[in-house]
């Protein structure tokens, strides 16, 4: 294992990426800077190049064109190096199902240098950290899909990476199991590791990442915090829910004298939603709804959604699949 990485405050560094599949431009010039000590999110729906970056980046596939370092080591030339500093899980699990729990993670500590006692008391730790312990001695044919997945990301982790490649971890997990997945997440983070997360799921990003890059069709089509990009489509809504109905009226025409934007009516007759250009008239409204005698029953602010954003950058959600083939997945299951 490479104890020291070059100096450098990014753990990924790509410029103008680039794969292709026959005529098809998975991966079309892509850019990325990775901060250490961070969560980066890639955001995507299928199809977009996910996937085939992390290859790119993790040293499965050779970039077509562009180049790439993983802590100031280069993925092409030095990939042997690479390898030492990343951990990669998958979208599915690359476990032996008739092994147990903890006989897959001995075999996967001894196939990376682990000797002695230590595969054991490795596989003893890591099963306790992420939960299975009770399930230590049982096949992982009788684990439920979220036990899979939590294996998976033990494994990833056997020979602590610093940098460590999450290609849609919670796919197909339930909310419980997901949440006990960010949790996870959050803790490798706090103790020093990088992550490179790529995900379908906007609540997920918005929860994790410290920055988030959309791609779609094979390009980064915004890149920002998760605040810098919902503000990057629109302003925050301010909402409004009345005491009585009867007072919508005059409401909505204290919104528009004192913050000077129309607002609208919901369904429920008694909410309205006005812009919020200017923050600081909000005060001035609610003086004036207590002057006029319109008793507010709720106030909040909404910001915009990274759904709404995702829809404005794309012209799609992230369900929809895109045209085009990305490198396999099973591709991912051999960096370990």
């Amino acid at each position: 294992m490479v104890s020291t990485t070059r100096p450098t405050d990014l753990a990924i560094e790509a410029h103008g990426l680039v794969k292709l599949f026959g005529s098809n431009r998975a991966v079309d010039g892509v850019d990325l800077a990775v901060k250490t000590g961070t969560v980066y999110g890639v955001l995507g729906p299928n199809g977009a190049g996910k996937t085939t970056t992390i290859s790119m980046l993790a040293t499965l596939l050779r970039p077509d064109a562009g180049e790439a370092k993983i802590f100031g080591f280069d993925v092409r030339s030095e990939a042997q190096i690479v390898r030492q500093l990343i951990g990669v899980t998958g979208q599915y699990a690359s476990v032996d199902e008739n092994l147990s729990a903890t006989e897959n993670l001995v075999l996967f500590s001894k196939l990376l240098g682990l000797r002695g006692p230590a595969p054991k008391l490795k596989a003893a730790e890591l099963l306790e950290e992420f939960g299975l312990t009770d399930a230590a001695k049982r096949p992982l044919k009788n684990f439920s899909g979220g036990m899979r997945r939590r294996l998976d990301l033990a494994a990833s982790l056997i020979a602590q990476p610093p940098l460590i490649f999450l290609d849609e971890p919670t796919t197909g997990l339930d909310p419980r199991t997901r949440s006990q997945m960010w949790g996870t997440i959050r803790r490798l983070v706090a103790a020093g590791s990088t992550v490179l997360l790529t995900t379908q799921m906007l609540d997920e990003a918005d929860q994790l990442a410290d920055r988030v890059a959309v791609i779609d069709k094979g390009r980064v089509v915004a890149e920002g915090t998760t605040d810098e990009l919902k503000q990057s489509v629109g302003i925050a809504a301010l909402q409004l829910r009345l005491s009585n109905t009867a007072d919508v009226p005059a409401a909505r025409e204290l919104i528009r004298t004192t913050l000077g934007v129309e607002s609208a009516v919901s369904p429920e007759a008694a909410r309205l939603s006005a812009p919020m250009q200017r923050a600081d008239l909000v005060t001035d409204l609610l003086v004036a709804l207590r002057r006029d005698g319109i008793p507010v029953a709720e106030i909040s602010v909404q910001q915009p959604t990274l759904d709404e954003v995702f829809l404005t950058l794309t012209g799609h959600d992230t369900g929809a699949d895109t045209t085009g083939t990305n490198a396999p997945t099973s591709e991912l299951e051999t960096a370990r």
